[in-house]
């Protein structure tokens, strides 16, 4: 029993990555390794975020108490400013144009993130002895991860495009900013309210299934209008 529900979680979480690689086109075009390099940049970054947040920042300021403290959520967000960063040279380094470009980058950021967050987790956890639905949500959490990460990497693109519509950049800008702080705004409004997990799960779902629609939006204008 253990070891099935250890199984059930695995495909829950890898399932949809090894989807979107096939179905996307991803395998014609061999991005493969491209994907690698994304996950080697994103432990990269993760390990420079740590170094700052043990530098800079107090660890009992910053570190959660069970407790939501906006303060301490602005300044942990503010460090994942680093992925942006990140992710921004993932998209400098991988050659070509149109989706696959986006979603290689996206697709290999998530994949290294649900690796290392819940890989070791899912090892210890999901194997033990009681069935809990935690590992159940934690799985369907990566999959939202995955939306919001393809996302991301959308936005970085548009914002560095000199010809996106004028129009566009403030809706571009603001999102790009929503996604930088959206432990403090989403988080802190669901644990004001006391939403439960799966209303909770629910309720990210559609916040970045709807941030994911307006980028595809903004995207599919503008590789209309330069024909990529």
């Amino acid at each position: 029993m253990t070891l099935y529900h250890f199984g059930n979680c695995v495909a829950l979480i890898y399932v949809p990555y090894y989807l979107t690689y096939k179905y996307s086109g991803l395998s014609e075009y061999g991005a493969f390794w491209k994907c690698i390099q994304a996950g080697g940049i994103y432990i990269f970054t993760q390990l420079c975020k740590m170094l700052v947040l043990a530098t800079f920042f107090d660890s009992e300021n910053v570190s959660s108490s069970g407790e939501f403290n906006f303060i301490a959520e602005i300044l942990r967000s503010s460090v994942d400013i680093a992925d942006l960063l990140g992710l921004a040279f993932v998209l400098s380094r991988i050659p070509g144009k149109g989706h696959s470009k986006l979603i290689t980058a996206g697709l290999g950021w998530a994949a290294a993130e649900v690796i290392l967050s819940r890989g070791l987790m899912l090892w210890v956890g999901a194997r033990g002895a009681e069935f809990s639905w935690i590992y159940i949500q934690k799985c369907l959490e990566s999959n939202i991860s995955l939306i919001q990460h393809i996302s991301t990497s959308t936005l970085l693109w548009l914002f560095s495009r000199h010809d996106l519509h004028k129009k566009f950049t403030p809706f571009v800008t603001l999102l790009l900013a929503a996604t930088i702080y959206k432990g403090v705004w989403l988080d802190g409004v669901l644990t004001i309210a006391s939403v439960g997990p799966w209303a909770t799960l629910a309720i990210k779902a559609l916040v970045t299934c709807a941030m994911g629609f307006v980028s595809l939006h903004i995207y599919t204008g503008l590789a209309q209008l330069i024909g990529i």
